[in-house]
């Protein structure tokens, strides 16, 4: 079995991940197969799980680099370009012949959302663009699951042997594509995922439990507004409370999550601070159109959790 890394803070986060132009259409109730349905006006803004997360981490002030892969047309410039006003470190490489990842996303008026993607350059993303200088023990590495699954991999096991703490966000979940778990330090998962990727339906802190102890990882059980679970390898277990929000738009809530959840342990906090603060970012999030351009900063989150006190 693999040794555990053990909760050191790092100074730096680096993710490697998708990044996407998000155009998103608000609508009063998404549309039956062969219908249309007039929407209002279309919002554009960046997108992508990974873009999502270095950009959350990157406001809550973490030393962010993206590794990644774009287009080489128009769309890129817009898909970056929240990610370097906030100074995420980029790191992303353009590709000839491809277009850059985009997701066509429907809002409805409860907040909830329907989001077709379309990788293009994402699935060129090469886990080789991560240079070995950057991996050490003072280094954090935030994987997601919307490029080639064998680079997460690939990444992972090379990080994990330089001894940064690596953490992937296991999402989006194909069952015929699951994910290795070996080279983890965390697993960050809803219930839904942590049923697919363990084919077990009982209840979810317990099949959560199973799965660190046998594993040897943390498992991170993100639960909405309910709040989120740390399981450890242990048996011992972390909860904290959700936050409700009117939510506006819930679209990125779960990126936003894992981006300041591995920004405040980069920082070095207990891990029941990091899933708080985890935790404000995402119901803040849900309270704004769009992703990036509601994300919190770490004064917003301060400021939310003294008010929830």
């Amino acid at each position: 079995m693999l040794a555990h890394h053990d909760d050191r803070g790092g100074r730096m986060v680096i993710v490697f991940g998708s990044i996407n132009l998000d155009i998103t259409v608000p609508v009063a109730r998404a549309p039956s197969a062969g219908e249309t349905v007039l929407g209002g006006a279309a919002v554009q803004g960046g997108g992508g799980k990974g873009a999502n997360q270095a950009h959350a981490a990157r406001r809550a002030g973490a030393d962010v680099h993206l590794f990644g892969a774009v287009g080489a047309d128009p769309l890129a410039a817009a898909a970056l370009a929240q990610l370097e006003r906030s100074g995420v470190a980029l790191h992303v490489r353009p590709v000839p012949g491809q277009a850059t990842g985009m997701a066509l996303i429907t809002l409805e008026e409860s907040g909830e959302n329907r989001i077709v993607v379309a990788p293009g350059a994402n699935f060129a993303a090469r886990a080789t663009d991560v240079d070995n200088a950057l991996l050490g023990p003072d280094t954090i590495v935030l994987l997601q699951l919307e490029v080639p699954l064998h680079e997460t991999h690939e990444l992972a096991a090379r990080a994990w042997r330089a001894g940064c703490r690596v953490m992937l966000n296991a999402s989006p979940l194909r069952p015929d594509a699951l994910p290795d778990l070996a080279f983890l330090d965390t697993v960050i998962v809803n219930a839904l995922e942590l049923a697919q990727l363990t084919g077990e339906s009982g209840a979810p802190l317990q099949v959560a439990l199973e799965l660190a102890r046998v594993r040897n990882i943390d498992v991170l059980l993100t639960q909405g507004a309910a709040g989120a679970v740390l399981a450890r390898p242990d048996s011992s277990h972390v909860a904290v409370p959700g936050y409700p929000v009117t939510a506006v738009d819930t679209t990125g809530a779960g990126d936003t999550f894992a981006g300041v959840y591995a920004a405040a342990c980069a920082a070095g906090a207990s891990a029941e601070v990091a899933l708080r603060r985890a935790n404000a970012a995402a119901a803040l999030c849900c309270t704004g159109l769009g992703v990036q351009g509601a994300q919190p900063d770490s004064a917003a989150i301060d400021i939310f959790l003294e008010n929830h006190a």
